[in-house]
């Protein structure tokens, strides 16, 4: 008899040790499913403040927004989205320490930008070396032309936009022109690409000038233009100077049709020229004039939303730089979304995207373009009545 009752205290001193375990068990299930999963890092690198400030702050302004609202929603697959904003102040050597601070010590997964194409050219080599992808915010075909592995960028080509160009001039007999060119990144492709790309298109250039980043004057160049025989003034920047430009020549009354690059995707820029600014072309994607799109475009939805949630969080208007970071941040979402942490994977996704709808247009990459897109991307637009407007 004692033998059994012993026997049964032993047997209800383990059920009770047993059950005492499997609620210590299930309590630590049920904390290691509440604690937040790591992070998704992600680097962003802008010129938030400098001459390039109004390509920087929408893009910080937008993937912040971005981040937010990917939060809101619970995360990439449960991660919560970390976007790492460093500012580069246009400037090559802090581009680059940038970089190395996000590789080396935040251990990103990727990086969206720069804004500019001197300050892309200089952490090139430093991304490839440390195989991270890199979804440049800048135009200069340079960037992925030759193509490299782990860079990709999301603005049009220069070349694209200079095409577009040449064609409306051939249409219009347009025949001569002067180009007057920003000394930047930008600047200095631009031109090549301009003079690079005229004789295909039957365009003499005439008069070929250029000004600095911090120039606040430019009327000797233009008086120097304004004494050939140019048909049309070609001006390519993506500074603050580009609307100076734009002053002088009706402060010294010139008459003959001015074009900007698709660096003047900034209401801003219009702003600051004022009434100078009116009537004068340039390429660019569609955000500027999306309520000029049919309802079937395949962009609108992308390009209304973006533009609603930009101008009602941050009370101003979009801009075609905003929309590079938004379809750069964008693409590397997906990219985790599908293959996780591995950048190696997020390369390769990024590498093989097609039909992504993007403010800078419908994306299809390949191992041989790492831009994604055509001169199809582009509308010609002008300036009317300070805003700008879908030219017809």
């Amino acid at each position: 008899m004692r033998k059994k009752m012993r026997r049964g205290r032993i047997i209800l001193g383990i059920s009770f040790f047993l059950l005492i375990l499997a609620r210590v068990l299930a309590s630590q299930i049920l904390a290691g499913e509440d604690k937040p999963l790591k992070p998704y890092k992600v680097g962003a690198i802008f010129a938030i403040t400098g001459a390039a400030s109004w390509l920087g702050e929408p893009e910080r302004n937008t993937v912040k927004m971005i981040e937010e609202e990917i939060n809101a929603l619970g995360g990439i697959n449960g991660h919560p989205l970390k976007v790492i904003v460093e500012d580069t102040v246009g400037d090559e050597t802090k581009a680059v320490m940038a970089v190395k601070k996000l590789i080396e010590k935040d251990k990103v997964l990727a990086i969206v930008g720069p804004s500019r194409s001197g300050t892309t050219l200089a952490v090139i080599p430093i991304v490839e070396r440390a195989k991270i992808p890199l979804i440049s915010c800048a135009a200069a075909e340079a960037i992925v032309a030759p193509v490299k592995p782990w860079v990709f960028k999301t603005p049009q080509k220069d070349s694209d936009a200079v095409v577009k160009i040449y064609e409306y001039m051939n249409k219009h007999q347009i025949s001569k022109v002067a180009i007057i060119t920003g000394t930047t990144g930008f600047g200095s492709e631009g031109r090549k690409q301009l003079k690079k790309l005229a004789p295909e298109f039957g365009i003499t250039i005439v008069a070929d000038e250029t000004y600095g980043p911090k120039d606040t004057d430019m009327t000797a160049q233009l008086t120097r233009i304004k004494a050939t025989d140019a048909q049309a003034v070609i001006n390519w920047s993506i500074v603050p100077a580009q609307a100076i430009v734009v002053k002088n020549m009706r402060q010294l009354g010139m008459t003959i049709p001015l074009f900007q690059s698709h660096g003047f995707g900034n209401i801003k820029y219009a702003e600051m020229a004022g009434e100078a600014a009116e009537g004068l072309i340039f390429p660019a994607g569609r955000l500027l004039a999306v309520d000029t799109l049919p309802e079937t475009h395949p962009q609108k939805e992308v390009l209304t939303r973006y533009k609603e949630r930009y101008e009602s969080k941050y009370g101003e208007n979009v801009s075609t730089f905003g929309g590079h970071a938004w379809d750069a941040l964008q693409l590397v979402i997906l990219a985790l979304r599908a293959v996780g942490p591995d950048r190696e994977r997020i390369r390769v996704f990024i590498e093989n995207v097609k039909g992504f709808v993007g403010t800078g247009g419908i994306f299809y990459y390949s191992p041989e373009d790492h831009t994604g897109l055509n001169k199809e991307a582009f509308e010609m637009l002008t300036v009317k009545k300070g805003k700008f407007v879908v030219l017809k």
